[in-house]
């Protein structure tokens, strides 16, 4: 089966292949993301509550600009003095900025609750991908694992200039490296060499 130069021990390539396993299942990025999303509904659930709190102020100024409007209507009505009518609209003009100031603030928590949602799309669509990738990569284990058991025959998957891999024969312990360039051989012919391998 091949000079002693190219053989190679099965308990080594089955704790490389061990390895491997341990590698694919690593579950460290879908726990950051994970991390991510709830720091993202932690800051949305503080967002709101800032939003509810500055709407309410908000009422509440209104409420006293009513009334600063309302006392002003009267004073002018009851020809008050000028003094107090001076007072009162005073007071409607720091009511009226405090109001616009709170607007401006509302409009910039309005615009972090967007961010928030986009980013936890974004995070949900990340995670998404990440669990169909592992399990298409735990799809793919089982099968080269089905197809290595049924056919003694270990592909090499990173080269897809050649078809390459390994042979495993589990009596003798030992591993015999096959390769076929489809640019100098005919597909039929690379087809019939395979089978002869596993057939041997």
């Amino acid at each position: 089966m091949g000079d002693s130069s190219k053989t190679i021990d099965v308990e080594r390539l089955i704790s490389y292949s061990d390895d491997l396993v341990r590698v694919l299942k690593d579950k460290r990025d879908i726990n950051n993301i994970t991390q991510c999303l709830e720091h993202s509904k932690a800051l949305r659930s503080s967002c709101d509550s800032d939003f509810s709190e500055l709407q309410t102020s908000l009422q509440d100024y209104q409420t006293n600009i009513d009334v600063c409007k309302k006392k002003t209507e009267e004073a002018k009505s009851e020809a008050a003095a000028d003094a107090e009518i001076d007072l009162l609209q005073q007071e409607l003009e720091e009511e009226i900025k405090k109001e616009h100031l709170l607007m401006d603030e509302l409009r910039m928590i309005s615009n972090e609750i967007n961010d928030l949602e986009v980013q936890m799309i974004s995070v949900q669509e990340r995670r998404q991908t990440l669990k169909k990738l592992e399990q298409d990569e735990l799809r793919e284990q089982r099968m080269l694992s089905l197809y290595a058991s049924v056919t003694n025959i270990i592909p090499n998957l990173d080269d897809n200039s050649r078809i390459s891999g390994h042979i495993v024969d589990r009596d003798k312990q030992v591993i015999e490296k096959f390769e076929f360039d489809p640019r100098k051989v005919d597909s039929l012919d690379i087809c019939n060499g395979i089978w002869k391998m596993i057939s041997s």
